[in-house]
């Protein structure tokens, strides 16, 4: 299955520079972390400040309440978070109680199901 969740970064070009050079190299654990639960591809593009998510994953091991307390109870995955928060910031439509917020799909071409033969 494929995600696309959105975050804002801080205006501040400095921290931007510095999350990108986090993401260049991502803590093996956070990898780990990733396959474990499924997740079997993920690609972030940024536009500005403006970040977009695209995550696959396998359907059959993925959760994302399971995830979430996966994170929370590995003090390394916490760390990271804890890191990433420096440079993140939700977007005017993200709820109080989220960081990455799915965003709706709106258009899909060709869709699985519509596939020329």
């Amino acid at each position: 299955m494929r995600h696309c969740l959105f975050l804002d970064l801080r205006d501040d070009p400095d921290l931007i520079a510095r999350y990108e050079a986090h993401h260049r190299a991502v803590w093996p654990e956070v990898q780990a972390h990733l396959r474990a639960q499924g997740v079997t591809g993920m690609q972030i593009w940024r536009l500005g400040t403006r970040l977009c998510m695209v995550m696959e994953t396998d359907d059959a091991r993925f959760d994302a309440a399971r995830m979430g307390r996966a994170e929370a109870a590995d003090p390394r995955l916490v760390a990271w978070e804890t890191l990433m928060a420096t440079f993140q910031a939700p977007t005017p439509w993200t709820s109080p109680d989220r960081k990455w917020t799915p965003g709706a799909l709106i258009f899909d071409w060709p869709a699985s199901d519509t596939q020329p033969t």
